[in-house]
C-alpha cells in the first residue's frame, strides 16, 4: 500500500541554471533525438557530458563519433573536446571507454547487499573510492529466461551476499537505485553475513533459522557455535558450501535472545542492511568538533526562539517565534521566525561525516532505539538547540497578511539562545488555560503570539486545501523491561499542527529561494493518483453512493470532498483508507513536479537536516547560494544530485520498512502467549486470498485465509472491496467490526493468522446481482470442465 509520509519536521519528513532533463534507458529511443541537436555537427559539451552519463555502454570515442555522426575534422575536434574535459576532471578514461568521475562503468563488479521494499537484489560496486562518498546503489534484473546469452547455457543466478560481474545501465524509472544491472557472471558466492536463530542440535552442533522468508537453513557445527544457545539471536558467516546438503555456517556475535525487543529491531537492521554502527573516522571527526563562531552570522541570542517538541525528545532541531508585523502596509499581518539547527557547518561535503551521513540518509526510529543519521555529538549536543545554550541556526523570516497569505520572506545565517524547551503538551495546556511554572511567564509574550499567527497561517492552509486525511498514529509505550505495555493513539494537538503549518511554509520559502537563485536543489515531490488507481477508487465509492469526477487532472481538494462526504459515517475508515491506498509515494529529486498532497507547487526538505539527508543539501544549497559563509554546496554535489535523490529515496522507503516490520514483530511478540483469544478487529483489507484484519487496540493486522470462512463459496468482489458466499448471500466488506479469535502468532514474521467468528452480514443488492451473471458463467464453467469449488470455500 502506498503512503504518504507525513511532511514536517517532526516526523515520526552555486550553480546557475537549470539541470537538463535525465534521459531514460538508451534501447527505448535513438541517442542523439532526445539531445535536440543537428547530426554531423560537434555537440557542446553539456550534450557529450549528458549522452556519456546516458548511455555508458556507448561512451567510446568511436561510438560518440558514431552517434553524433562525426566525420573528417569534426572527430579531430571531438578528440580534443574529451581530451579538454578529462583535464578538467569532467570525465574519467577507463580502459575501454570514457565515464563521467562517480558514475559507474558499462561492465562492473557488483556486491548483493539488500533487497527493495518488493524483494528484489540491490548491489553496490565491489570496489567504491571512499572521496566519492556513498557507492551508488543498483537493482539486479533476474533473467526469467532458462538460457543465458545468446541462449547458450544457464542464466547465472544470485543471492544475497554474492558478488557479481554485471552490465550495467541508467535506471528508466525515477525514485529508484539510480542504475540497474544485468549479471554476466557470478563470480563469489554469499560473502557477507547472515543472521538467524540459533537452534540447539544433538552432539553440541547447531541449526541456523532465517529470519527472511528467503532465507536458507544452515548447519553450525561444534566448534563453531561460538558459545550460543538455543533461542539466541546470532550473525553468521558461510564456513563452507557444498554441492549437496545444507551450507554450513560459524557464529560471528550473538546479538541476544530472540524473546527481547533488542534483538526484534535488530532483525530489521540486519535484514534491510542499515548501517548502526558509525566508523572510528567519523566517531573521531564528531569528537574533535569545536562550536561555531559568529564569523558570518547575525546575533539573533535576544531573539525569544522556543522549541516545541514530544516530552522525550533528545536532540532539538528547530525552533519558533511570531510577532505582529509593525509594517503599515501589512495591517493586522503576523512576522513568523523559523530557526532550524545549522548541521552544515558541522558536516561538510564529503567528509567522513557527510559520507556516513548519505550512506544512512535519514535516521530510523524504532519503539526501542533510535538509529541516527548523525553522531550523538552532532545531533543531541552541538546541533541541538538546547535552552539558553548558545547554538548555530539557518532561520527563515516568513511575514504572511491578515488572510494567511505568504507576501515575503528571508534567509539569516544566526546564533540564537533558545529562550525555553516545550513539550507539545505543556504548550498546549498552557494555551488551554493552565500554565505551568515555566510556561506562565512564556504565555503573553511568546506562545499566545505563537497561537494567533498560527490561526492566520490556517487561512491560507484551508484556501490551498491540501489532502485531509484523517489516519491516527499509534504509538507503542515499552514497559522498562522493553517489553510492550501498550499501544496508544497520542491525540492531536494544535500544538503539533502549529509546528507542521510553520516548518511547512519554511520549506516553502526554501525551495522558492533557491529557484529564484537558480540554484539546483532537491525537492520534496509528490506525484498525483495513477488513472488506474483512480479508477479502483472510484468503483468502490461507487458502491457507497459516492462519485469521483473523472478525468486525470485531479487535485487534492477532489478527495476532500469525499473524505466529508464519509466523515461522521460508518464508511469513515474504510473511505480514509482507500483514498489512501490511491496516492502515490512521495519521494525526493531535483526535478520539481509539485507536491499533490500538500497541493503546493515549491516544496523542499530544510527543517530536519539533523535526521534527513536531503535537508542538509537544501542548507548548503542555502550557504552556498546566499553567500552564508562556509559549508554551501560544492559542484560536486550538484553534478551527483539525480543519484543522492535516487539513494535518499531507497533509503526512506528502507527505513519505513524496517520500522513497520519491528512494529508487527514487537506486536505478534506480545500477543504470542494469547492465542485462542478473542478479539475486536476491522476488516482492513480484502483479497482473493482472504482478509485482513486489524486490531484497532493494537494497531496489529491479521490474516484469515478464505479457506477458513465457511462451507460457502466465497467470491471476490474487487469494486466493492467484498468476498461473498455465492449460496447464502452472506460476506464481508472492507471496513466491517468483526470478532476474530487468534489462531497463531508467529514474532519473527511479524505475523498474525486469526480465525473469522463473526457470521456473515447480507451483502447490499448491488454485489448480490453483480454476482449474478458471475455465478451463472462460473456454474457453466465448472460443469464444462469437470470440476468442483475448492473444498472449504463452498
Amino acid at each position: 500500500m502506498s503512503r504518504i509520509p507525513r511532511e514536517n519536521s517532526k516526523g515520526k519528513g552555486k550553480g546557475k541554471g537549470k539541470r537538463p532533463h535525465k534521459a531514460g534507458n538508451a534501447s527505448k529511443a535513438p541517442a542523439v533525438e532526445p539531445l535536440n541537436i543537428q547530426h554531423g555537427s560537434l555537440p557542446s559539451r553539456e550534450v557529450i557530458l549528458r549522452f556519456i552519463a546516458d548511455h555508458p555502454q556507448k561512451a567510446s570515442k568511436r561510438e560518440l563519433a558514431r552517434a553524433f555522426g562525426l566525420k573528417g575534422d569534426s572527430r579531430v575536434d571531438l578528440k580534443r573536446l574529451l581530451q579538454e574535459l578529462e583535464q578538467e576532471g569532467m570525465l574519467q578514461k577507463t580502459r575501454k571507454s570514457l565515464i563521467r568521475p562517480g558514475a559507474l562503468p558499462p561492465v562492473t563488479v557488483l556486491d548483493i547487499t539488500t533487497r527493495d521494499k518488493d524483494g528484489e537484489l540491490i548491489g553496490r560496486p565491489a570496489e567504491w573510492p571512499d572521496e566519492q562518498g556513498v557507492a551508488p546503489a543498483v537493482a539486479i534484473r533476474q533473467s526469467s529466461s532458462p538460457a543465458g546469452r545468446n541462449g547458450k547455457g544457464k542464466a547465472p543466478v544470485a543471492g544475497m551476499g554474492d558478488r557479481v560481474l554485471a552490465k550495467i545501465f541508467p535506471a528508466a524509472d525515477r525514485g529508484g537505485p539510480a542504475y540497474s544491472a544485468r549479471i554476466i557472471k557470478v563470480l563469489d558466492k554469499r560473502r557477507t553475513a547472515s543472521m538467524g536463530v540459533f537452534k540447539e542440535a544433538p552432539g553440541g552442533a547447531g541449526r541456523l533459522l532465517p529470519i527472511e522468508r528467503r532465507g536458507e537453513e544452515m548447519v553450525i557445527d561444534p566448534d563453531y557455535t561460538g558459545g550460543a544457545k538455543d533461542g539466541d539471536l546470532v550473525e553468521v558467516e558461510v564456513a563452507r558450501l557444498g554441492r549437496f546438503g545444507l551450507a554450513r555456517a560459524k557464529v560471528l556475535s550473538i546479538v541476544g535472545s530472540v524473546g527481547s525487543e533488542k534483538a526484534i529491531s535488530m532483525i530489521a537492521i540486519h535484514a534491510h542492511g542499515i548501517p548502526n554502527i558509525f566508523p572510528p573516522a567519523v566517531v573521531a571527526e564528531a569528537d574533535d568538533a569545536k562550536p561555531a563562531t559568529m564569523s558570518h552570522r547575525e546575533d539573533w541570542r535576544d531573539v525569544p526562539l522556543v522549541t516545541i517538541d514530544p516530552p522525550d525528545a533528545k536532540d532539538h532541531d528547530d525552533a519558533v517565534y511570531a510577532e505582529m508585523d509593525p509594517s503599515p502596509d501589512n495591517i493586522d499581518g503576523v512576522i513568523v521566525t523559523v530557526a532550524i539547527a545549522d548541521v552544515s557547518y558541522y558536516v561538510r561535503p564529503n567528509s567522513p561525516l557527510d559520507r556516513e551521513a548519505l550512506k544512512r540518509g535519514n535516521s530510523v526510529y524504532f519503539p526501542d532505539r533510535v538509529v541516527p543519521m548523525l553522531p550523538e555529538r552532532i545531533s543531541n549536543d552541538l546541533c541541538s538547540l538546547r535552552e539558553g545554550v548558545e547554538r548555530p541556526a539557518l532561520a527563515v523570516r516568513m511575514t504572511f497578511s491578515k488572510e494567511g497569505r505568504k507576501i515575503g520572506h528571508t534567509f539569516h545565517r544566526i546564533m540564537m539562545r533558545s529562550a525555553a524547551k516545550l513539550s507539545y503538551q505543556q504548550a498546549q495546556a498552557a494555551i488551554d488555560g493552565q500554565p505551568d511554572d515555566k510556561t506562565g511567564p512564556l504565555l503573553e509574550p511568546i506562545l499566545k503570539p505563537l497561537w494567533h499567527a498560527y490561526k492566520v497561517m490556517t487561512r491560507g492552509r484551508d484556501r490551498r486545501q491540501p489532502l485531509e486525511l484523517d489516519m491516527p498514529e499509534r504509538k507503542i509505550l515499552l514497559k522498562p523491561d522493553g517489553t510492550v505495555d501498550r499501544v496508544v493513539v497520542p491525540p492531536r494537538l494544535d500544538a503539533h499542527k502549529l509546528i507542521e503549518e510553520m516548518m511547512i511554509q519554511a520549506n516553502v520559502a526554501a525551495a522558492e529561494t533557491l529557484e529564484k537563485k537558480k540554484q539546483v536543489l532537491i525537492y520534496r515531490i509528490h506525484d498525483g493518483p495513477t488513472l488506474a488507481k483512480q479508477e479502483v477508487l472510484r468503483e468502490f465509492l461507487a458502491t457507497l453512493g459516492i462519485s469521483l469526477a473523472k478525468g486525470g487532472n485531479m487535485r487534492s481538494n477532489n478527495f476532500n470532498v469525499i473524505l466529508d462526504k464519509a466523515k461522521d459515517t460508518p464508511h469513515q475508515t474504510m473511505v480514509n483508507e482507500m483514498v489512501l491506498r490511491s496516492q502515490s509515494q512521495a519521494i525526493y529529486s531535483p526535478e520539481n513536479i509539485g507536491h499533490f498532497g500538500l497541493n503546493l507547487m515549491k516544496y523542499a526538505h530544510f527543517t530536519s537536516p539533523i535526521r534527513r539527508y536531503a535537508d542538509l543539501i537544501v542548507h548548503r544549497a542555502l550557504v552556498g547560494s546566499l553567500g552564508l559563509g562556509e559549508g554551501g554546496i560544492t559542484p560536486d554535489e550538484e553534478a551527483s544530485l539525480d543519484d543522492i535523490a535516487a539513494e535518499i529515496s531507497t533509503f526512506e522507503r528502507r527505513a519505513m520498512a524496517a520500522e513497520r516490520e519491528t512494529v508487527d514483530r514487537l506486536i505478534a511478540h506480545h500477543l504470542a502467549g494469547r492465542v485462542g483469544e478473542e478479539f475486536e478487529g476491522r476488516i482492513g483489507g480484502v483479497t482473493k486470498s482472504g482478509l485482513f484484519v486489524a486490531l484497532p487496540d493494537y494497531g496489529a493486522d491479521g490474516f484469515i485465509p478464505i479457506s477458513t470462512l465457511g462451507m460457502d463459496y466465497f467470491i471476490y468482489d474487487e469494486a466493492h472491496q467484498a468476498l461473498s458466499g455465492e449460496k447464502t448471500g452472506l460476506g464481508y466488506r472492507l471496513g466491517d467490526s468483526v470478532t476474530v479469535r487468534l489462531a497463531e502468532a508467529i514474532p519473527l514474521a511479524g505475523a498474525l493468522r486469526f480465525e473469522m467468528i463473526s457470521e456473515g452480514r447480507k451483502m447490499p443488492t448491488a454485489v448480490r446481482s453483480f454476482h449474478k451473471a458471475g455465478r451463472r458463467d462460473a456454474s457453466a464453467a465448472r460443469k464444462k470442465a469437470g470440476t468442483r469449488p475448492p473444498r472449504g470455500r463452498r
